[in-house]
């Protein structure tokens, strides 16, 4: 229901509906994957519905997954997971995989677009990011500690900050990072947190120039990541 978002948002989700923040992000995500296998994940925006700029309390739901968890171990992520047959689309598997991770009702967010097919070559498999506001605010937390073992909210002035984003490397790949209290955002995450806040016009100028190992940044991190 693009038409339900807030002003502030509008911008943002005008980019995914026409396609563009989808152009905006590397070309080797953008196609790709086994389509038999999918996922679902929700970025849920939090913030003022009435404000017309981005509000002060605007934030992004995100999880820590647990360090002994097969696949992404210790990443930052958004809530989500593979589609089940019982879903009915990937906007359900991505409400379904927010209440099991963090106990979010449903009922208390408005989806508002879905990206195009999101390629990650660690899984092999496409994910449909849903872009969704949270217009009344109900309790979440850790529901399974083997799945997510933190569930937080990160104000996005907090991820616009020059000094919360850099550029991390490793090999031939390197790609946009936030920090977040001694988190390390990278990879897929990071990828559409950069180029929804760029979409949105919430961006400010940053050091991408600047290239941090990833191994290095990681092992500085509360991440607990299996290192490459």
């Amino acid at each position: 229901m693009p038409h339900a978002a807030p002003v502030w948002m509008r911008r943002l989700v005008d980019g995914v509906t026409s396609g563009e923040l989808h152009r905006r992000l590397p070309e080797s995500s953008r196609s790709g994957g086994d389509h038999n296998r999918r996922a679902a994940v929700l970025m849920l925006f939090s913030g003022a519905e009435t404000s017309a700029e981005l509000p002060n309390d605007a934030a992004i739901l995100l999880t820590h997954r647990s360090p002994t968890m097969r696949s992404h171990s210790g990443q930052i992520a958004f809530p989500g997971g593979r589609v089940d047959p019982g879903d009915i689309n990937a906007v359900d598997c991505a409400l379904r995989e927010a209440w099991e991770e963090t106990g979010l009702d449903r009922t208390s967010t408005t989806p508002l677009a879905q990206l195009e097919d999101v390629h990650i070559r660690a899984s092999g498999y496409p994910v449909h990011p849903i872009v969704a506001h949270w217009h009344t605010r109900t309790p979440v937390g850790v529901v399974s500690p083997d799945e997510a073992d933190e569930v937080f909210d990160v104000p996005l002035m907090q991820l616009t900050e020059p000094e919360n984003r850099l550029t991390v490397g490793w090999k031939n790949w390197r790609g946009p990072a936030f920090t977040v209290d001694g988190y390390l955002v990278w990879g897929f995450t990071a990828g559409l947190l950069n180029a929804a806040l760029h979409q949105a016009g919430w961006e400010r100028d940053w050091d991408r120039d600047t290239v941090h190992n990833l191994h290095d940044t990681l092992s500085r991190s509360r991440n607990n990541e299996r290192l490459l």
